[in-house]
């Protein structure tokens, strides 16, 4: 897996995937950014969501569940002082779906979080990182 960032101006930098995808990372406005993209530290919570949510749907649908949407919400916290790393994450998961059962969706997030996210797996060298979820049932 490759990576190249390249410095645009200022804070703003551009970052391309070996998959051949782009996305500007920008800092704040009172950091000498313009605000026109997330910051570094946001893209590994964004990576960290998207890794984890990509394996529970991939286990639930495999289990023939019926799912239908899943939104992963992340807070965190970072240290205080340098360097600023993650000392808590927590992600919230809403999975819609028909007839979903609480314990298939509990099982999908726990195997994630323990086995399959390398994301969060790897996050939670140095954060605490829990979870939880909601079930909603759509006609």
């Amino acid at each position: 897996m490759k990576v190249r960032l390249k410095w645009v101006e200022d804070v703003s930098f551009l970052a391309q995937s070996g998959s051949g995808h782009s996305v500007l990372m920008d800092g704040p406005p009172e950091g000498g950014g313009k605000n026109h993209g997330p910051r570094p530290m946001e893209m590994v919570l964004m990576g960290a969501a998207g890794c984890s949510t990509y394996d529970v749907i991939h286990i639930l649908k495999k289990g023939r569940a019926d799912v239908r949407d899943c939104v992963v919400d992340v807070e965190a916290e970072r240290a205080e002082t340098e360097p600023k790393v993650f000392t808590k994450i927590h992600l919230h998961f809403t999975v819609k779906g028909k007839g979903l059962k609480t314990e298939q969706v509990e099982r999908a997030i726990n195997l994630s979080a323990e086995k399959y996210c390398s994301a969060t797996i790897m996050l939670a060298k140095t954060a605490e990182v829990t979870h939880d979820f909601e079930v909603i049932e759509i006609e």
